[in-house]
């Protein structure tokens, strides 16, 4: 339940408890989007990797049948 839906509470109250709410929002926020980078950073490595390993697959390959 909202903090501003709150009557205990006055409305500068309310305020700083929806505002320390969105800063929490904001704080998860960017944290998910540093965890989605990283993934993004080791899908591009085993790509790369991958890339790798198959070009010298491909190199024995042609070697073999040369």
């Amino acid at each position: 339940m909202s903090s501003s839906k709150d009557p205990s509470l006055s409305p500068a109250d309310a305020a700083s408890d929806e505002a320390a709410e969105a800063q929490k929002l904001h704080e998860l926020l960017m944290q998910f989007s540093r965890e989605e980078d990283a993934k993004v950073a080791e899908r591009e490595a085993a790509i790369a990797k991958n890339r790798a390993r198959a070009l010298q697959l491909l190199a024995v390959l042609e070697k073999s049948q040369a």
